[in-house]
């Protein structure tokens, strides 16, 4: 099959199946995607259906358990702050970036996450301070492409405030458009994040929400409009996808602070804990590791969780290895639909209501995700266009570990070892 020398990979952070399935119409960049190309409108996350291990599988084809990344945060329950997963060294197998730079094209991301230290030719890292000692200048250069970072921010810096959104959004888009325009990578991997950060304040369907979805649009006819600009449109396949979706919350869950009551961890009033942890959860929002050390009592722990309020099941370590998710793990818990959990240590209760006016506070939300990928109504979905797609056409449904060998083939690449999905042949002319 022949192959076009240009991909541009466009994640729009929580996008599911629901938004473009209702919304089509109202989205003319996305609207046409769909009817010029193959939409695969059903996309099976994986466990758990969090931002960085889902955009991990998606540009390497395998699951949590087997790249690496089985988690947003690191274990590191003293610190109020845990250190994201923020480095490419951190990822066990092969990306498809480094296998395009081994063929010899040129690459370029923008807040791809787990990029950070990567040799990306144009990579501007997904990364920000959490030490009173620095700032995000210095972490996003030592994390980045030096020269290329500080090129962007004087050009187009002033469009952005911190990490907020709208802004960020618009800033990374202007860096996107320039670099397409000037460089002409072979590899683009861009990922937005407006929506996904409305969602989780204000709710999923929010006003909020669905303002940041339109905002997309235009962000992906801007990146579409820099290929034209720069002569590579007719050489270009376009991916738009969505990493997980999200379900509406209004409690939380403490496991945590169960356990210190039992004894189990030594609670500190800031809501982290020791480090003689003999019980700890994890969050990963909709659903929560359960971490074990010198600790006999696993069925007197599983009765003491699936006692709790909003607890929906319990994984064993077997089911959470079977599932893809990290194989160090005791216990998985998956929350009901309306709840999610913290690793706050010392609350008044383990199952806590979430009010309004606690939005803009640390872990508290009206949106999350991390669920088990199989909850109703929960998919994500994925648009292909370009002069290697189908038309026209709609394929049922997908898992997010295909995504990696499909755009591989887009451009003539091979992973060296088996991936645990399969190419969607169905979207090729």
């Amino acid at each position: 099959m022949p192959t076009n020398q240009h991909l541009v990979i466009i994640s729009l952070d929580s996008l599911g199946f629901r938004d473009i399935n209702e919304h089509q119409s109202e989205l003319p960049t996305l609207n046409k995607l769909v009817n010029g190309g193959t939409w695969v409108k059903e996309v099976r996350g994986i466990y758990p259906t969090l931002t960085y291990p889902s955009h991990t599988t998606i540009i390497t084809g395998q699951y949590p358990s087997v790249h690496g990344i089985i988690n947003n945060t690191k274990i590191q329950p003293d610190r109020q702050s845990p250190d994201w997963y923020w480095y490419q060294k951190d990822v066990k197998v092969p990306t498809l970036y480094d296998l395009a730079r081994k063929q010899g094209l040129t690459t370029a991301a923008f807040l791809w996450p787990v990029t950070a230290g990567s040799k990306i030719n144009y990579n501007l890292a997904e990364i920000f301070p959490n030490r009173i000692w620095t700032n995000q200048v210095l972490v996003s250069l030592r994390a980045s492409s030096p020269l290329f970072i500080l090129e962007m921010n004087q050009k187009y810096g002033k469009l952005r405030n911190g990490i907020k959104q709208p802004e960020l959004d618009d800033f990374i888009t202007a860096c996107t458009v320039d670099t397409i325009k000037r460089k002409k990578p072979n590899l683009t991997l861009l990922h937005l994040v407006d929506m996904d950060s409305m969602r989780h304040r204000y709710g999923v369907r929010s006003d909020e929400a669905m303002e940041a979805l339109h905002r997309l649009d235009n962000h992906v006819a801007q990146v579409i409009d820099a290929t034209k600009a720069a002569g590579t449109f007719e050489d270009t396949n376009f991916v738009i996808l969505g990493d997980h979706y999200q379900i509406n919350v209004d409690k939380m869950i403490h496991l945590n602070t169960l356990f210190a009551k039992r004894g189990w961890l030594t609670a500190r009033p800031d809501q982290t804990f020791k480090k003689d942890w003999r019980v700890m959860a994890k969050t990963c929002d909709g659903c929560t590791y359960i971490y074990t050390r010198n600790f006999e009592q696993i069925d007197r722990l599983k009765d003491v969780i699936s006692g709790v309020e909003g607890v929906e099941k319990i994984y064993d370590k077997a089911d959470a290895i079977e599932r893809g998710a990290d194989s160090e793990c005791t216990l998985m818990v998956e929350a009901k639909a309306g709840y999610y959990f913290t690793d706050e240590s010392d609350r008044a209760n383990a199952v806590e209501k979430v009010l309004p006016e606690m939005m803009g506070d640390a872990d508290r939300y009206q949106g999350v995700h991390g669920y088990d990928p199989e909850k109703p109504g929960y998919k994500t979905t994925l648009i292909f266009n370009g002069p290697m797609i189908k038309q026209n056409k709609t394929v049922a449904r997908a898992n997010l570990v295909d995504e990696a060998p499909t755009f591989a083939k887009l451009l003539g690449l091979e992973f060296p070892e088996p991936l645990a999905g399969s190419a969607i042949d169905e979207v090729f002319l």
